[in-house]
Parts: C-alpha cells; structure tokens; sequence
C-alpha cells in the first residue's frame, strides 16, 4: 500500500479535539514513571512519541550490547538529567536502535499492505476518544507514532491495546501463532512546539531515510 502523501507541516502543533495547545512536557515533578526493562514517563495532556517494534527486528546480540551500554551511561548519568542530557542518550540510544530498525532486519511482516492496514486502522480507532492522534508512520518492522494522551487513560494501557489487537489480527491472517511485537516500547515526552515539529519531521521523512520504496510503509496524519 502507497503511503499516503507527504504534505507540509502545519506551522503550530497539532492539538487535540479539546484545544490543549500547551501540550508540553512540564516540570519533573508531575510525571508519572513505570518501568519493565525501559522506564517510561507520561504526564497527563502531553504529547508523546513513541516507537515500537516486532519480535525479531533485532537480534538478541546486539540488544544485549546496547543494553549493557545504555545501563552504564545511566549510571555514570543518574536522574534528574536537563535537556541536553536527554539529547545525548537519546543521542546515543535511541537513535542506535532507529538506525538498527532502518535496516530493515527480521521478517518485515508490516511490508505487507495488509498488515500495515491493520496496524493504521488501530491507530486511528481511539483517535479522539482516548489520545488525539497525531502523524505516524508503519515501517516494514516498527511503528513511530506521536499523540497525546486525553484525560483518564494510561500510556501503557494505550500501547497494551493497539499491540494486542493487531497481534491477534495479523497473526490470523498470516496463520502464525506466537509473539509479534517485542514486549517494550520506547517512549519520549515531547517539550515543546518545535520538539513536535521535529518528531513530525521524524516520522515524515522515515521512509525516504530507509530508501523504501512506495507500497512498503503506512504513513498517516502528516
């Protein structure tokens, strides 16, 4: 399926059905933080970004190496860490497993147009009545998304529903059984209006970075 078409960014951050245009990323001490084997912070109202992959989209190898590297730069980096702290592990770490995901390793089951169908079609489901969806792209082995939690509902709640339901529908239609997605998520609070632009940029602009050709992603809401 041909990814929808590429426009230009709005000029002011998209906001949510209910007007918040000060969806931002406020003061530490209103976040909310769980964790499994990635922390993961949400504050109530702000946008976020978000990336999730499927179950062999990297090998055990190299996730163990980035593992080991990440915890020790957390250590020698111990919270609160400032913004240009932020940037350099995301620097670091979440830019490695983009460019990992990028080269399109495992079975790229979301090339599939009907997959990735699946995949859009959840995204936009709960659009307005859980989060307000902002720009998002299905790439042929993760998904990069961007929205804004509404009022009342839970980041890990939101993710646990969109990775269930395409789990069960994808793995039907394929005639597999097992795990699809990893079982972690990579989450990033967005600070500000131009933070949204970027990320925006972000998900735009990924498939032409991977050099996919049209019909091997979804990309919506751009």
């Amino acid at each position: 399926m041909a990814g929808d078409q590429h426009s230009d960014l709005p000029g002011e951050p998209a906001v949510s059905p209910g007007g918040a245009a000060d969806a931002f990323y406020r003061c530490p001490e209103n976040t909310a933080r769980h964790e499994r084997n990635l922390p993961h912070w949400q504050q109530d109202g702000v946008w976020v970004f978000v990336t999730w992959r499927l179950a062999d989209a990297l090998p055990a190898s190299l996730l163990r190496r980035w593992h080991q590297e990440r915890e020790n730069w957390l250590r020698a980096h111990p919270a609160p860490r400032d913004a240009a702290t932020e940037a350099e592990y995301h620097r670091l770490f979440s830019r490695q497993v983009e460019a990992w995901l990028d080269e399109g390793r495992g079975s790229c089951l979301l090339r599939d147009p009907g997959n990735a169908t699946i995949v859009g079609n959840a995204l936009r489901h709960f659009d307005a009545k859980r989060y307000a969806l902002g720009p998002f792209v299905v790439m042929p082995n993760h998904v990069h998304v961007l929205f804004r939690l509404l009022q009342g509902h839970r980041l890990e709640s939101v993710l646990k529903s969109w990775k269930g339901y395409t789990a069960r529908e994808i793995n039907r239609l394929a005639g597999r059984s097992g795990a699809l997605w990893q079982e972690e998520y990579w989450d990033r609070l967005v600070r500000s209006g131009p933070h949204w632009q970027r990320c925006a940029r972000y998900i735009r602009d990924n498939p032409s970075r991977a050099r996919l050709p049209e019909g091997a992603y979804l990309l919506g809401g751009v």
